[in-house]
This record gives structure tokens, C-alpha cells and sequence, in this order.
């Protein structure tokens, strides 16, 4: 009876959804960091962040940008993030690890915090100081979040894309989907060894994928493990 039993259950179970949705309490951070598709898979395998979405941000009101035609606007990530699991000043210093503050670009590709509210900014200039105190030339610049244009489909969970028919089995058919789902933003990171095999294998559970979706990521997070990030 109970192996009956068993066998039902773990049959509904592979029939699950995977987990696309988490309905918790969130906030937002946004940050430009020169582009937008490594941030997308490194923090999208943070621990405690729900959604990635890439796209534009701080340029002028009334202009709508494109990748092609991006005004003054910047490569931007806005992320959605349980404030539970990770703090904002984590996040920060993710920022400030991950990328040069000291480069110069083109506003394209600009190093910019965007901050959401008034403990945002003050932590944002408080590590901004705290890097110009050791005597570096940062370029980093803090402004008030503005509108956020999502970036042309195919420039969402990038990495992701990369591996159609994992999408296509996921449900993960348009770039709403992609920029909606919670398992699009972990597997977009772990798809390129980011998180590692430990935080996947305890992870994954939680995530509601098949067996042999399973089986396919984690070779993928073992093959590109440590091998760092690129746009």
C-alpha cells in the first residue's frame, strides 16, 4: 500500500510546474556594471534573489531606448530580491567585486548605482566612500532609480537561451516568461557554473524540475564551475 502510495506521489510530483513564481515580500536594486549579461547570471544564482530583468536606465525622460539606439541611457540589471535572505549591502558589494569602477566607457557602459529609497542611497554613497578612501579613481556614479526599459528578448537570461529545448520544457517561450520566472533567474547563472555544485545540489529540490532537466544543468554547473563570467 505504501509503495502505491509512494509511486503516485512522486509521479505528481514530476508533473509539477517548475517553481516560476514566489510570492514573498521583495525589494528592488538596480545597477550597471558595463553590461548586462554576466550581472544577469551572477546574481541570478544569489542566494535570495527571485527575479533578473535587463534592460535601460538613467537616461532622459521621454526616450524610449533600444540596443541600437540607446541614447544616454545605461546596460542596466534590476533585480527583485528577498531582503530576508540577502541584504542590499551584499548586493552592493557583489557590485563592487564584480566589475571596474575605475574604467572609463561610454555611458552605454557606465559603471551607475540606482537607488529605490532613501537607506539605498545612504549605503550606496557610504561604500562609494569607502572605495574613494583607499585612494581609487572611481568613476561609479549614484542616482535615483528612474524608469527601467526592459531590454529586446533575446538579451533576457542570455545564458539561458543558449539551450532551447531546456527552455522550451521549462515553459520559458517569451521574454515575459523569462524575466517573470524565478527558476529562469537561478538556472540563467548555474547554466555557467555560477552558485557551484554544492548551492545547486541543495537548491534544487525547491526548484521542481524533471529528472532530466536535472541531470543536464548540474553537468553543465560542474563542466563551467570557477570559470568566471563574460559578456
Amino acid at each position: 500500500m505504501f509503495s502505491r502510495i509512494f509511486k503516485v506521489f512522486n509521479s505528481n510530483i514530476n508533473k509539477m510546474e517548475p517553481l516560476h513564481y514566489l510570492n514573498i515580500p521583495s525589494e528592488k536594486a538596480t545597477f550597471s556594471m558595463g553590461c548586462f549579461w554576466a550581472p544577469d547570471s551572477l546574481f541570478g544564482s544569489t542566494p535570495g534573489i527571485i527575479t533578473t530583468r535587463v534592460g535601460y536606465a538613467g537616461g532622459s525622460e521621454g526616450f524610449i531606448p533600444t540596443y541600437r539606439n540607446i541614447g544616454d541611457y545605461t546596460e542596466a540589471i534590476q533585480l527583485q530580491y528577498d531582503p530576508n535572505t540577502v541584504s542590499y549591502l551584499e548586493l552592493l558589494k557583489m557590485f563592487w567585486d564584480h566589475h571596474d569602477p575605475t574604467a572609463k566607457f561610454k555611458k552605454q557602459y557606465s559603471s551607475f548605482i540606482y537607488y529605490h529609497n532613501d537607506q539605498q542611497k545612504a549605503e550606496a554613497e557610504m561604500t562609494l566612500n569607502e572605495k574613494k578612501s583607499k585612494g581609487l579613481d572611481v568613476l561609479t556614479k549614484i542616482e535615483p532609480a528612474g524608469q527601467f526599459f526592459n531590454a529586446e528578448d533575446y538579451h533576457q537570461k542570455y545564458r539561458l537561451q543558449q539551450h532551447k529545448n531546456l527552455c522550451n520544457d521549462l515553459g520559458l517561450k517569451t521574454g515575459e516568461d523569462l524575466i517573470n520566472s524565478h527558476v529562469a533567474a537561478r538556472l540563467n547563472g548555474y547554466v555557467v557554473g555560477q552558485g557551484g555544485i554544492d548551492q545547486f545540489d541543495s537548491e534544487v529540490s525547491k526548484l521542481r524540475l524533471d529528472e532530466a532537466a536535472i541531470k543536464y544543468i548540474r553537468q553543465l554547473v560542474i563542466k563551467y564551475e570557477g570559470q568566471g563570467l563574460h559578456c
